[in-house]
């Protein structure tokens, strides 16, 4: 299809999660679709401008907006696996540090850590395991 001069780009949907950003892309691509992705970059390397950037851009022409609807009404809301968690402390989305990825859980704690923390309150009591890259930090 040729580009006319008047092709509007648009975004066509927010992301926390840089990989289900790309799966996403790849299934547009996969339909014939042109795509790309925006922020990408800015996110990757300081995860903490997230908020405040909006998350990452799916970018397509305005053009293809029903046909990209359609196809991911069919592959059905994949925004269940864009979930972000919330620090209670601090209310900000919990971001991993290591490959920024918001997919992101509490770890599980042995019997013995719960029982410290619980008596030692100054001792950092929350963990969480990235689920992308399978690290965990505080």
């Amino acid at each position: 299809m040729a580009l006319k001069q008047d092709d509007k780009i648009i975004t066509f949907e927010n992301y926390y999660d840089v990989m289900l950003a790309h799966i996403v892309r790849t299934k547009l691509e996969d339909n014939g679709i042109p795509c790309f992705i925006a922020d990408e970059n800015t996110l990757t390397a300081n995860p903490l401008y997230n908020q405040a950037v909006g998350g990452i851009k799916l970018k397509i022409f305005e053009r293809d907006l029903e046909r990209c609807r359609a196809i991911l009404a069919a592959e059905g809301d994949m925004h269940e696996l864009d979930h972000v968690e919330l620090d209670e402390e601090t209310n900000d989305v919990v971001i991993c540090p290591f490959c920024a990825s918001t997919n992101v859980g509490p770890t599980d704690r042995s019997k013995f850590e719960s029982v410290i923390t619980s008596i030692l309150p100054f001792i950092n009591s929350k963990a969480w395991h990235c689920f992308n890259c399978q690290q965990d930090f505080e």
